[in-house]
């Protein structure tokens, strides 16, 4: 399997993890839902789509510093969205210390952004 195979092949388990996920309850999407249960410390990892403003960001990337948690950048808006079944969701709190730990090793393998942590 060559690097661009492997990329591609984390990128799609990222994501079936992120979809099971919702399903299962088991992540928070939107920024309001997802900094209210930051701030609830139910929050373990937050993944924020690449082509997400600046601003938002920027905000959650403050929220997250304060509260100590891992803030990924990854994928986009629509595949994101798209996997989880929402509609325009930039923002993902991931609620599983499990999950998160094994999302954040993908992601981070996948050349993803760790923004804080």
């Amino acid at each position: 399997m060559n690097i661009e195979d492997k990329s591609a092949y984390q990128k799609r388990k990222v994501l079936g993890m992120l979809g099971i996920s919702a399903k299962a309850g088991k992540i928070v999407c939107g920024t309001d839902a997802t900094i209210e249960d930051i701030e609830k410390h139910r929050v373990k990892l937050v993944i924020v789509a690449q082509n997400a403003s600046e601003r938002t960001k920027r905000n959650i990337r403050y929220i997250c510093d304060n509260n100590k948690i891992h803030i990924l950048e990854f994928g986009d808006i629509e595949e994101i969205s798209r996997t989880i079944g929402k509609n325009n969701k930039a923002i993902i709190g991931v609620k599983s210390k499990s999950l998160s730990e094994e999302i954040e090793k993908l992601i981070k393998e996948n050349g993803g952004d760790l923004l804080y942590g």
